[in-house]
């Protein structure tokens, strides 16, 4: 059989300068590793630590709402992690939230190399191709980054932000979007909650930061995001704010 791509393209050639990312939008393990599995049960490939619960969904109805292209990988973050830089210690992770990683537990530099090589280069030059489009065609890319966190890591407190958003030094993203989400008092944001977006070589550092690109992350709690009602209901939150800051973001670079 083919192997499977490292990425999938969903809704491709808009025209539209949005680009959505979804990093860990799955949690499969190809054939090539290991047989396609990593050694660990069912149930803890069904948690936060192998993907992101929900995003590819609210990524997809997002872009649909703002007819935008979306890119997402098809690999499970424990394979490799693509919102990693290549020299980062967490990259191919051996024990995550408590559980071990039998598939992980000796990859060497050689089984790592050979994870980059079919998996997390094809999904960066992917990115970078979808960028370099919308920059060909006289636009501004505006990237979003799409992800989830789980409520609660073992024995640590419930986290109680309903959606967080993560950046570093470009405010022209996410300081609108929170302000705009904090105009409903039934939404708590977190501002770089439930972590900071301060992460060097991470994909949104490599694609936009350093490019000077108008980017944000957005992480949503996945019991949120779980059910495709909840799918649905949270990119209907975020398509009309997110519109329209993109749509002020054009007319600035007009």
């Amino acid at each position: 059989m083919p192997e499977t791509p490292a990425y999938t393209i969903f809704n491709p050639d808009t025209g539209a300068s949005i680009l959505i990312i979804c990093d860990h939008a799955t949690n499969a393990v190809p054939d090539c590793v290991n047989g396609g599995t990593l050694g660990i049960t069912p149930q803890d490939m069904g948690r936060h630590i192998a993907f992101d619960i929900g995003a590819k969904a609210v990524s997809q109805y997002l872009a649909k709402a703002l007819n935008a292209t979306m890119l997402s990988s098809n690999f499970s973050r424990l394979v490799i992690d693509p919102n990693r830089g290549e020299d980062d210690p967490t990259l191919l992770m051996k024990i995550y939230d408590g559980t071990i990683i039998p598939g992980n537990r000796h990859a060497d530099k050689a089984e790592r190399e050979r994870r980059l090589n079919k998996f997390h280069r094809p999904y960066h030059r992917q990115v970078s191709r979808q960028i370099n489009a919308i920059l060909e065609r006289g636009q501004i890319p505006a990237i979003i980054s799409i992800h989830s966190y789980t409520p609660k890591l073992r024995n640590r407190p419930e986290r109680p932000w309903h959606i967080g958003i993560l950046w570093d030094q470009d405010a022209r993203m996410p300081v609108p979007l929170m302000e705009k989400l904090r105009a409903n008092p039934d939404i708590c944001v977190g501002d770089n909650e439930p972590y900071s977006g301060e992460l060097r070589g991470d994909t949104m550092y490599f694609h936009a930061a350093k490019q000077n690109l108008p980017h944000v992350l957005i992480e949503l709690r996945h019991d949120l995001i779980d059910t495709e009602q909840g799918q649905k209901h949270w990119a209907e939150i975020l398509a009309e704010p997110l519109r329209e800051i993109v749509e002020n973001l054009e007319q600035k670079n007009g």
